[in-house]
């Protein structure tokens, strides 16, 4: 059982900068694709950003050019380094990871982002 426990959310001005943290536990975390999520009130989950078992990395293109996910596979953690925020990026952050049919969630860390 993969448990995923995210940090690093806060409150920063437009144009600023933060980094999430998606600790994982109980799982060879290297075997899974990890996925950043983020969902605002009244909002469907959204994802923003994907990273495989192999390194490869995509981003829908609201977040393009602004976040990059990364992973330390030694650490068992996979970052969003979030740049240049707007206030639209206000929302809770979820980190996913799967693998096969299985896909655990952690309980999210929420950024909001002041104009």
């Amino acid at each position: 059982q993969v448990q995923l426990v995210e940090s690093g959310g806060g409150l920063v001005q437009a144009g600023g900068s933060l980094r999430l943290s998606c600790a994982a536990s109980g799982g060879i975390i290297s075997a899974y694709t990890m996925r950043w999520y983020r969902q605002a009130p009244g909002k469907q989950r959204d994802l923003v950003a994907v990273i495989t078992s192999g390194g490869s990395t995509n981003y829908p293109d609201s977040v393009k050019g602004r976040f990059t996910i990364s992973r330390d596979n030694a650490k068992d953690t996979v970052y969003l380094q979030m740049s240049m925020l707007k206030p639209e990026d206000t929302a809770v952050y979820y980190c996913n990871a799967q693998r096969f049919g299985s896909a655990y969630w952690g309980q999210g860390t929420q950024v909001t982002v002041s104009s």
